[in-house]
């Protein structure tokens, strides 16, 4: 029960640091001059994906030769990725039939999602083929690669956003709730906070794994696969939600696509670079669905030039799929 609840309360301080640090990103977006849909899918994406990111670093850092904590970070690295391409565009699809009561097509910028599910593809395809090389030399060139594509991405959307949009209302600054234009320290200050703090809770997170794996007898990687992504992703799913309430499409599903190629590509890099990055079929199974699921909505864009909410909610097929292949290996 104690390592249930450590494990509650390292999700729990992960899930409060983000917010911490997504609220200072916005401003830092802002204080910098970006232009908000380089704020969107780069810097608020990348601040929601931290978590995922601490949970893996901690991770591979503490290892000591344990391979469960090894498993622990490639679930919680391949989790996230696959998460965000099924489970969360399965919930944005469904609010948007909810909320426009009918099945018509997104209000969304196509070349915009279709670049960042471009880049998805391609990052997280050489991601997983880095498994199936020979030699350590090939994995490290890739992990060296796949840093540079992200760079390139960033630059192709910043190049593409500035100047294009306005930030519109931000919530004041936690730290300093009172001043309508926080100075840059003040902002920097907030975001070394909030690190830590995904610091700390994913150190207790992984712990409580760890031991949870044990008394259950569950992989720790089946563990991570699962619970990390689904609790760490929470907000970024609700941000997406209340952006397409309010009609905001484009911004909705680029958070969640932006977030897939940053989990896609830098993280995976870690992995390969921190362990022999061979994965498990578990591990493997659940790469090739979240390919396969990128790959339905990319050919969807491609022949149709739009999405409508049910193409989005396929992902949760596919969400489904992974769940009973592990309940069958893991129970029966």
């Amino acid at each position: 029960m104690s390592d249930l609840v450590m494990l509650l309360i390292g999700l729990g301080i992960i899930l409060m640091s983000a917010e911490v640090f997504t609220n200072g990103v916005e401003w830092l977006g802002k204080h910098l001059h970006l232009g908000a849909g380089a704020v969107g899918s780069v810097l608020a994406a990348v601040g929601t994906a931290l978590p995922e990111t601490m949970v893996p670093i901690i991770a591979f850092l503490g290892m000591g030769g344990k391979e469960n904590t090894a498993e622990v970070g490639i679930g919680a690295i391949l989790g996230a990725p696959f998460m965000l391409v099924t489970l969360a565009f399965f919930v944005s699809g469904a609010a948007a039939l909810i909320f426009r009561r009918n099945n018509k097509p997104l209000f969304i910028n196509t070349a915009v999602i279709k670049r960042d599910l471009s880049f998805f593809l391609w990052v997280y395809g050489l991601a997983i083929l880095a498994s199936f090389l020979p030699t350590r030399e090939l994995k490290l060139a890739v992990a060296a690669l796949l840093p540079l594509l992200y760079i390139i991405y960033v630059i192709k959307t910043v190049r593409n956003s500035l100047g294009t949009e306005d930030h519109g209302h931000l919530a004041p600054l936690y730290f300093a709730q009172r001043k309508s234009d926080p100075s840059l320290i003040i902002i920097l200050i907030q975001l070394v906070f909030a690190l830590l703090g995904m610091v700390a809770g994913a150190r207790a997170f992984v712990d409580a794994v760890q031991s949870v794996a044990q008394v259950t007898g569950i992989s720790a990687l089946v563990l991570s696969l699962i619970i990390t992504p689904v609790a760490t992703e929470l907000p970024e799913k609700f941000n997406s939600v209340i952006w397409l309430r309010k009609g905001k499409d484009t911004l909705a599903l680029g958070n969640i696509t932006g977030a897939m190629v940053f989990q896609s590509s830098t993280i995976p890099a870690l992995g390969i670079a921190l362990t022999t990055w061979q994965l498990e079929p578990s591990a493997l199974w659940s790469a090739i669905l979240a390919l396969g699921s990128g790959l339905f909505i990319y050919t969807i864009l491609r022949r149709r030039g739009m999405l409508c909410p049910l193409h989005l909610m396929m992902g949760g097929g596919f969400y489904l799929l992974f769940i009973i292949t592990l309940l069958r290996l893991n129970f029966l």
